[in-house]
């Protein structure tokens, strides 16, 4: 629903401070980053930007309308690793395309209901795979077998597909939160959550003013154990990359800040923004983050180099 989404946005601004107040984090007077590159024109509620190593590309997914509206507005942009647009409507005719992965050459979507499968070489849409009790697919991660993970903001779960076949990983409000931000590291999978699901929900809700409490869990990919990574609120958790020692970058959509969570949990602010960074891409070999901006329009890449000392 829309007002997932929106609600998002209209929260980082209700919260202010108290928010982040709550969390428990180490940081600068007032941590600030200047874009080495930023782009202004081409996007439309930009909601993920990813780096395919393979065809050293950054992928970014436009919403271009309403989050949960099957308008065929949405688009992909295909962008150079310095920041050109080398297609601003690369693949066309989404609904509204949120999280991005790649695996064998193919470009996964989370669009609404269904995950879309794009060959990278040329752009074609190879696949479509509905996936049933789906209501709001977020953010989606791949692992090196093929098998993609997709979460549902929305309907409390996170599911799994493997060979065109979509199932239930792990569900439920007590297990999940409010599940967004998903990435494959070996044997685990990491979650990043907006918050604490509402009380008693097991799917069907949303944000419904709940804090920007969430945090971040793991759990392994063959038994489905959970671990807590983070004992402390961290944010309204949205883009999760590994940092290449252990760590973990964080966008805070809801704090609009870019976060460091080391192997042992502790937090610390890399930068503050003006708008909320969404679903972000992550250049290892340059440290480069590429955050959009779903307010502003923009796509914006950042130097982490110094800042991950």
């Amino acid at each position: 629903m829309f007002r997932f989404l929106a609600g998002l946005l209209a929260l980082a601004s209700a919260l202010g401070s108290a928010a982040l107040a709550a969390t428990v984090l180490a940081q600068a007077a007032d941590p600030t980053l200047t874009p080495l590159w930023n782009l202004t024109v081409g996007f439309a509620s930009p909601e993920s930007a990813y780096y395919d190593a393979g065809s050293n590309t950054v992928f970014v997914s436009s919403i271009n309308g309403q989050v949960l509206e099957k308008d065929g507005n949405g688009y992909i942009s295909r962008l150079t690793a310095t920041g050109t647009v080398v297609s601003e409507k690369w693949v066309s005719g989404l609904n509204a395309p949120k999280g991005l992965r790649s695996v064998r050459g193919v470009l996964w979507v989370a669009d609404i209901g269904e995950i879309v499968g794009i060959e990278i070489d040329s752009g074609k849409i190879l696949s479509r795979v509905k996936i049933e009790g789906a209501q709001f697919l977020n953010d989606l991660a791949t692992a090196p077998d093929g098998t993609v993970y997709v979460s549902d903001s929305t309907a409390l779960k996170i599911f799994e597909v493997k060979d065109g076949t979509a199932t239930v990983f792990v569900e439920g409000g007590d297990v999940v939160e409010q599940p967004n931000g998903l990435l494959v590291e070996g044997s685990r999978l990491i979650l990043g959550t907006v918050g604490p699901a509402p009380s008693g929900a097991r799917g069907g809700g949303g944000p419904g003013g709940a804090p920007a409490g969430g945090h971040l869990f793991s759990f392994d990919r063959k038994t489905k154990q959970r671990t807590q990574l983070t004992m402390q609120p961290v944010g309204g958790i949205d883009g999760i990359e590994s940092d290449g020692k252990g760590g973990l970058l964080v966008t805070d959509v809801v704090g609009a800040r870019l976060l460091h969570v080391s192997k042992s949990g502790d937090v610390k602010v890399l930068a503050k923004f003006a708008a909320g960074g969404a679903d972000f891409g992550y250049i290892p070999a340059r440290r480069l983050a590429v955050i959009p901006f779903l307010r502003t329009n923009t796509i914006s890449a950042y130097d982490l180099t110094a800042a991950l000392k």
